[in-house]
């Protein structure tokens, strides 16, 4: 019989080693099972422990599925590119972002669609915001601040919201299309929207 979950290795996993270990196999059978089917039960027999130890950290299936969603995305940011470009950094930045993240998504959308945005009462918007962030992630942070430092854009005159237009829609595509963004539609964002802009607020 396998061992618990708690119990596995010399020492019993505790605080946020267990419940990281929970969290990814609550992810692994939404993904096997789906939203409707998933049950506080089904995630303590997969994990070999006891439903109590769930209980005890989570009030409900809804609120553990809520907990999963925010682990696997902090657990599985994209690749930091470092071209020496900007646009280049972006271009590979945006599509390790949609490698990293398509699943997620699809997952994410499926599950909504299921019944969980009703139950915790979120707008679409918001459901995309808590779920898949809200603002451009520490990857373009990242990106902008070594552009800046090699002067190819002043962050000091960029508005927040041109900086989270490429993030903002690759991220749209990937919530309705369910599927990686077309590296066309990546140089498209890039090329003939984000850099023209950027252009604008460089000099005086």
């Amino acid at each position: 019989m396998a061992a618990k979950l708690e119990d596995q290795g010399q020492h019993r996993r505790r605080g946020q080693q267990l419940e990281s270990a929970l969290l990814n196999v609550t992810w692994d059978v939404l993904v096997e099972v789906g939203f409707a089917n998933l049950t506080m039960e089904l995630i303590a027999a997969r994990a070999h422990t006891g439903i109590a130890v769930l209980y005890r950290r989570w009030a409900n299936k809804d609120k553990l599925v809520l907990a999963a969603f925010e682990h696997y995305r902090r657990t599985h940011e994209a690749e930091i590119p470092d071209t020496g470009t900007l646009r280049n950094d972006l271009l590979l930045g945006l599509a390790h972002l949609s490698e990293a993240r398509s699943t997620f998504f699809a997952i994410v959308s499926a599950t909504v669609f299921a019944g969980l945005k009703t139950e915790i009462g979120l707008t679409p918007a918001q459901v995309r915001d808590h779920f898949m962030g809200g603002h451009p992630s520490p990857l373009f942070q990242v990106i902008y601040r070594r552009a800046h430092n090699r002067g190819e854009i002043d962050l000091s005159r960029i508005p927040a919201s041109v900086l989270a237009m490429p993030f903002d829609l690759v991220r749209h595509d990937m919530f309705m299309e369910l599927k990686l963004v077309e590296s066309a539609r990546i140089e498209s964002i890039v090329d003939e929207l984000f850099l023209p802009l950027v252009r604008h607020y460089l000099t005086p």
